[in-house]
């Protein structure tokens, strides 16, 4: 798949997490080292800073699992005072992160994310 069907792909995968996720305010698709492959963001948002430091706290997180014999990671979760943001793998080469206001139903955000994960997996593969 060319790059720009696979990045055309991608944000319409975002758009639809977005719009079927109440809550979900922003979402991308980063690589593991840390580049912006697809994202659907705030205006407010840097995209580069957010590819670097979502790929970067996606492997700290594995690494500490890791460390404490707690198996896969998850999701890495992260709560501030109006909101979330959760990061979780997308297939050996790409992470997906998003970002939810604080009366999003978390349950939901992650279920979502796990199906737009996957579907992630299959295109990038």
């Amino acid at each position: 798949m060319a790059e720009k069907d696979l990045t055309s792909r991608l944000t319409e995968l975002l758009r639809s997490f977005q719009a079927s996720t109440p809550g979900v305010l922003g979402a991308a698709v980063v690589s593991v080292d840390g580049f912006a492959i697809a994202s659907e963001l705030p205006q407010s948002v840097e995209e580069r800073r957010v590819a670097a430091m979502a790929a970067a706290m996606l492997a700290l997180g594995e690494q500490t699992t890791s460390e404490f014999e707690q198996g896969r990671l998850e999701r890495v979760f992260v709560e501030g005072r109006d909101g979330y943001t959760i990061i979780i793998s997308a297939g050996p080469e790409a992470v997906l992160s998003a970002v939810a206001r604080k009366d999003a139903k978390l349950g939901l955000v992650f279920l979502q994310m796990e199906r737009t994960a996957e579907a992630v997996r299959k295109a990038v593969a």
